[in-house]
């Protein structure tokens, strides 16, 4: 007998599993149905806004393997509930599937996804009707409806496997129109770039690069054919994978280098020098941008392990900053509810006012575009004259791997709350999200565990590269 199946479990952004083990199509299937349940349960519900809204799901893939084949079984069940399923013709970024549930008044999206994870995974996202990712209220609704079905012994018996047929639509054309009215295409067009664009093998190709070639933009393209493997590596924006795009800058043949991640909702930039730079350091430049070169109005918005390099950037333009826990679904319904001029967080994602409350890689990636066309200057040295006013920053991420037991005690210890780490003293503990302690001179440092693996990760900010090293030896310890 072999190990159960884990339960299906909706994690900071969908439920992710390994193809064929325990992500199948019988379980696909299963949470389909689950989603099916809660929509119906919620439109008998007279106070629901999803009573006025057409009967339609958006369904969607990025380039993973079976993607499409997964996507037609969700159609074929959401059907058979009295569901409209309205299948993207192609490969899709998530932003794009999240912007036509908003364009389209659907009653919400479902996005076969495992965003940046390796090949071997494949996801299951639902989006809610305002095209933000379903919140922790919902998703655990979902996983009870599982349970009750999985108790009743549920079956569906559909179609073979990549046979069943459904209205298909391109969203393209609409997500384009929306991008047009919230970046500066004239201000790109007039500085006559060069740009590399690390396309990840994924469902960004033919959205980031399509726009900077209509705004004039010469663009080199890396790994723009689709490939369900990603070369071999997890497509990720980081520094490791944009290595080539950053050889193409250091030689002198782009200016910049964009990237994208499998599905496009998180990017990786690039400077002249071929130095990458941290989602952390894009953030905070998107909001210098959009307030002192836009005059954009509102707040901003970053999660607990995010880096306080936009707090001292909203500080010093005069801008309100909130905090929330790890996961766009958070920022995203704060988006909603409130005037937010950019939300983001130090794993790779951003939105900005009047757009979808959801992680959008495209626009990102546009936005430093933009930018550097605006000021005449790259991107390193808007971050010098930044860090003039709000001094440098140092941030750093440790992944420790420990057996559950060790790491269940661990966290007993850490919830205590501790008076030091090394020789800084801790001037205040927060518990919004993990365990964060704030030090002396505007320093940090945050624990969280993994909800997938084995793994506490340890966020890290300082003022200087040796007051990093102290800590990063303190924490290790610590985890110890």
């Amino acid at each position: 007998m072999g190990d159960p199946l884990p339960p299906i479990k909706f994690g900071t952004s969908g439920w992710r599993g390994l193809i064929a083990k325990d992500f199948t199509f019988d379980r696909v299937r299963l949470t389909t149905q689950a989603i099916a349940d809660f929509l119906k349960a919620e439109r008998r519900k007279k106070s629901s806004p999803l009573t006025k809204l057409k009967p339609i799901i958006i369904i969607g893939h990025d380039a993973r393997f079976l993607g499409r084949d997964f996507s037609l079984a969700v159609a074929e069940v959401l059907e058979a509930n009295g569901f409209t399923a309205l299948l993207c013709d192609r490969d899709t970024p998530t932003p794009v599937i999240s912007h036509t549930v908003r364009v389209r008044k659907a009653l919400g999206g479902i996005n076969m996804t495992a965003s940046h994870n390796p090949a071997e995974y494949q996801g299951l996202k639902y989006s809610l009707h305002n095209g933000a990712p379903a919140s922790r209220e919902v998703t655990d609704k979902i996983e009870a409806n599982i349970a009750k079905r999985q108790s009743k012994g549920w079956k569906f018996d559909g179609c073979v496997i990549g046979t069943y047929q459904c209205k298909e639509i391109d969203p393209m054309g609409a997500y384009f129109r929306r991008l047009r009215q919230l970046v500066d295409f004239k201000a790109i067009k007039k500085a006559k770039m060069k740009i590399a664009v690390e396309l990840m093998y994924g469902a960004g190709r033919g959205y980031l690069d399509t726009l900077l070639e209509e705004a004039g933009v010469k663009v080199t393209r890396f790994h723009e054919k689709p490939n369900p493997l990603f070369g071999g590596k997890p497509p990720e924006p980081n520094s490791e994978g944009m290595a080539e795009a950053a050889a193409c800058v250091a030689s002198g043949k782009a200016q910049m280098a964009l990237g994208l991640d499998g599905d496009a909702d998180r990017f990786g930039v690039v400077d002249k020098d071929g130095t990458w730079l941290t989602p952390n350091q894009i953030l905070a430049l998107t909001l210098y941008h959009l307030k002192k070169n836009r005059k954009w109005k509102g707040a901003a918005v970053r999660t607990v392990p995010t880096s306080h390099m936009i707090d001292a950037v909203a500080d010093h333009l005069g801008v309100k900053l909130y905090e929330t826990p790890v996961g766009f679904k958070h920022i995203g319904a704060l988006m909603e509810s409130e005037a937010i001029i950019v939300g983001g967080e130090e794993s790779g994602g951003l939105s900005v006012k009047g757009h979808v409350p959801e992680k959008d890689g495209i626009l990102a990636c546009l936005l430093m575009a933009e930018l550097v066309a605006v000021e005449g200057k790259p991107l390193g040295k808007i971050l010098k004259q930044l860090e003039k006013h709000i001094g440098p920053f140092y941030t750093d991420r440790i992944n420790v791997h420990i057996n559950p037991k060790q790491k269940e005690t661990i966290l007993k210890r850490l919830a205590k709350g501790l008076d030091k780490i090394g020789t800084a003293k801790v001037e205040k503990f927060i518990t919004t999200d993990g365990y964060k302690f704030l030090l002396p001179k505007g320093e940090w440092v945050a624990f969280r565990a993994s909800g997938t693996e084995p793994v506490i990760r340890c966020y890290l900010e300082t003022k200087s590269a040796n007051q990093m090293k102290r800590l990063q030896t303190a924490c290790r310890k610590l985890l110890k």
